[in-house]
């Protein structure tokens, strides 16, 4: 018999940031970076987005712990999920599920009838992650972050009320 993986999901501590940080670079490396353009991942780079981001938001955040590290983060405003990261190693053991899950649910508790969420075309797991889950596609429009030419896809999931529990 295999040990369990035991992820619990709590709220972000400020004592989280490097690690949200790490999950974002780790995060950006492995799926950006070969899409957008040398001077667009410069950039992040340079200017250190994830920093930034964690800095405005990661308070927001709810976290998956395993073992006492933060593997991944869900952020959510309103009906729309901003973001769903997952540390590499990881990836595809249940933890996107387990956070979508409780963003999901927080968005019905606050009476919202759909959850929205954008990816990208070339993110072809993503896509597929959330089409298990009941996203589909509303609309598509140019990506204007990364000046890359990329296309941005608007998902949005139908909550039912028993979401909300």
């Amino acid at each position: 018999m295999t040990a369990q993986k035991i992820i619990t999901m709590r709220p972000a501590r400020a004592v989280d940031a490097p690690a949200l940080r790490a999950i974002l670079l780790d995060t950006f490396e492995s799926t950006w970076a070969p899409q957008v353009t040398p001077a667009a991942a410069a950039a992040f780079r340079v200017e250190d987005r994830p920093a930034g981001y964690v800095g405005r938001r990661g308070l927001q955040f709810r976290v998956a712990e395993h073992g006492g590290e933060v593997v991944g983060f869900v952020d959510w405003q309103g009906d729309f999920v901003n973001a769903l990261h997952v540390r590499g190693d990881h990836a595809r053991q249940g933890v996107g599920a387990r956070l979508m899950d409780v963003a999901e649910a927080a968005i019905a508790a606050e009476g919202f009838a759909a959850a929205r969420l954008e990816t990208d075309t070339f993110n072809l797991g993503s896509q597929a992650f959330y089409r298990a889950r009941g996203y589909v596609e509303a609309e598509r429009y140019p990506d204007g972050e990364w000046d890359s030419g990329l296309t941005t896809l608007l998902l949005v999931k139908l909550l039912s009320p028993a979401a909300a529990r």
